[in-house]
């Protein structure tokens, strides 16, 4: 695909480079010389370096002739405003980053396509989307879910109370048979490497496995993993950034008891204003005396949204040496992704790879409904709807062939979801979540094209 990324920002950069390692043919726009001479360093692609709300510049970039135009600035007007132009130019499609809720609300009486933006994003959004699923479910490490929850991914790291522990997942289906969940990815404790589990493959303790799941496959594997199912009703939210924000009031309005903790004075009374059941404290959050005055040790739950890692993941640990059950850091450098579980912090957050998550499916071949990346790992979890003409419609689960670094978690049918086994019959409109590896997902893309 010939893809347009206007801003090298985080999310810009993050985006242009796993496009690259697909072998996209990308421009990136920004005004900042030193960050385009840093993609151009590292990344196989071209940059452009201007205003990407000129229609010349544009026209520079052949937005006429490209299939997907991406406006990441950290400014809303200028995205919104590339995508305008891109799309009167002829570019088949654009996405638009934004920052207002009332953009990406399903109440807005504008219709966006109409003006040429296909698709609106928020980093900050959808972070705090997810921060808000890791609270429901909150004995897991990670979590996505799938058709408003028909299918769920849950990540758990399997302690010794695991009562599967040293059976292969042969072997644990036929202990406990009629289970609601499916083993999809599996890492090793202190490993990188990524297994997509087959019958003879064993479950071991400190296995950070992934599984999918219906309603009740939840329950069950709180049972079987031994995660600790833990409820959540005091939350403190380090940081009134957007996210941090946009999280208090959410959880607010979900009747959790919410404290927030803003150092800049200005931002801190007008989240006060703006969020009258959140209890807002003008404090210095990383003074450890200040977390203990304000009980962080009776809290369930402890986020830092900070604009700095460093203070997020401190901050963190702090919180987990005052046996705070659930402790969530937004983090930038994916490099932390892998100290995640050995600092002891429950989950890390970073909006780049969710932002990335959403916009891939648009370059996903074969009906791509949804997908995301499982933290940590080298996998992707891939969402498609079966066409009619599709190559495994009418077919047998084990009669397709599918690559043996993927496997099929789940079938939604008619908006139910089901742990489909080898004999299950795939039909027209059947959504398939599917495990895969990189190396398998464009042989995947074709069974559904």
């Amino acid at each position: 695909m010939k893809i347009i990324i206007a801003g090298a920002g985080e999310v810009g950069y993050h985006l242009a480079k796993l496009f690259s390692y697909e072998a996209h043919d990308i421009m990136l726009i920004d005004v900042d010389e030193e960050r385009l001479a840093y993609a151009d360093k590292n990344l196989d692609i071209q940059t452009i370096e201007g205003d990407a709300t000129s229609p010349q510049l544009l026209m520079q970039a052949n937005a006429p002739y490209v299939d997907l135009v991406i406006a990441v600035t950290s400014n809303q007007s200028i995205n919104i405003n590339v995508c305008i132009f891109a799309k009167q130019l002829g570019a088949k499609r654009t996405i638009a980053r934004v920052r207002s809720q009332e953009l990406i609300s399903k109440k807005l009486k504008i219709n966006l396509k109409e003006i040429g933006i296909d698709e609106v994003i928020s980093p900050e959004y959808l972070a705090a989307d997810e921060i808000k699923l890791l609270l429901n479910q909150s004995g897991f490490t990670d979590t996505f879910e799938f058709d408003e929850g028909a299918l769920k991914m849950i990540g758990v790291t399997l302690r010794s109370k695991a009562s599967f522990i040293g059976k292969t997942v042969q072997e644990a289906a036929e202990v406990y048979p009629g289970l609601h969940f499916i083993p999809i990815a599996i890492q090793r404790h202190g490993t990188q490497y990524t297994i997509i589990p087959r019958g003879d493959t064993a479950f071991k303790r400190g296995d950070l496995v992934y599984f999918v799941t219906d309603d009740e496959g939840v329950e069950e594997l709180y049972n079987l993993t031994g995660a600790e199912k833990r409820i959540i009703k005091n939350v403190m939210i380090l940081g009134g950034s957007n996210i941090g924000k946009m999280l208090a009031k959410e959880l607010s309005e979900c009747k959790y008891n919410v404290k927030l903790i803003e150092k800049n004075e200005r931002k801190a009374f007008e989240i006060a204003d703006d969020i009258p059941d959140v209890l807002v404290i003008n404090e210095d959050g990383r003074n450890v005396s200040l977390l203990e005055d304000e009980n962080i040790s009776k809290m369930d739950a402890f986020i830092s949204v900070t604009g700095n890692s460093e203070t997020n993941i401190m901050s963190s640990l702090v919180a987990k040496t005052k046996k705070v059950k659930k402790t969530i850091a937004l983090v930038e450098n994916m490099d932390y992704f892998q100290l995640s579980h050995n600092m002891g912090i429950n989950t890390f957050v970073n909006k780049k790879l969710i932002a990335a998550n959403d916009i891939f499916r648009f370059i996903r071949k074969g009906n791509l409904m949804a997908m995301t990346k499982l933290n940590n790992m080298n996998a992707e979890l891939l969402e498609f709807q079966v066409k009619k003409n599709s190559k495994i419609c009418n077919r047998k689960i084990v009669d397709i062939d599918f690559p043996r670094t993927s496997v099929v978690g789940g079938v939604i049918r008619d908006g139910k979801g089901e742990i489909a086994l080898g004999d299950f019959v795939i039909k027209e409109d059947d959504r398939l979540v599917i495990c895969c590896l990189p190396k398998s997902i464009k042989r995947v893309e074709k069974l559904f094209s």
